[in-house]
């Protein structure tokens, strides 16, 4: 797979839940991912911040997409995230990185920000096992 953020669009415009959600892919190199959410009232919760499973799907999707960007198609094999404040503002912005590639896996970290009015605010931060299928 070639590694450009044509070929990560492409990918990401096959995702039904992904084209639900409204998800753009912001960044896409050897390494790296970086999507974006704008901040809707159908992803809030009752007490009017990003649903938890929004903030988890950024951080999944993004690196998942890290990984692919060195191991080509993959698939995520376990991650854990860690919620560090509410979801409040305009957008999700989720950055992942690889912090190790083998042959058929790779480790990956993600920080999952809020951008509100030019300021951004970590909300959750997350790491995974990526699986070349």
């Amino acid at each position: 797979m070639e590694v450009t953020l044509k070929t990560g669009k492409e990918i990401l415009a096959q995702q039904s839940f992904s084209n639900l959600l409204g998800a753009e892919l912001e960044k896409f190199e050897a390494g790296y991912a970086e999507l974006r959410l704008e901040i809707k009232e159908e992803l809030k919760q009752n007490n009017g911040f990003v649903h938890g499973g929004v903030v988890s799907y950024m951080a999944d999707n993004c690196i998942t997409f890290a990984g692919a960007s060195v191991l080509g198609a993959c698939v995520t094999l376990e991650y854990k995230i860690n919620y560090v404040r509410p979801s409040i503002g305009e957008r999700l912005v989720s950055k992942a990185n690889v912090l190790h590639a083998g042959k058929r896996q790779s480790t990956c970290e993600c920080k999952v920000f809020v951008q509100q009015s030019g300021e951004e605010k970590l909300v959750a931060v997350a790491l995974g096992t990526i699986s070349k299928i």
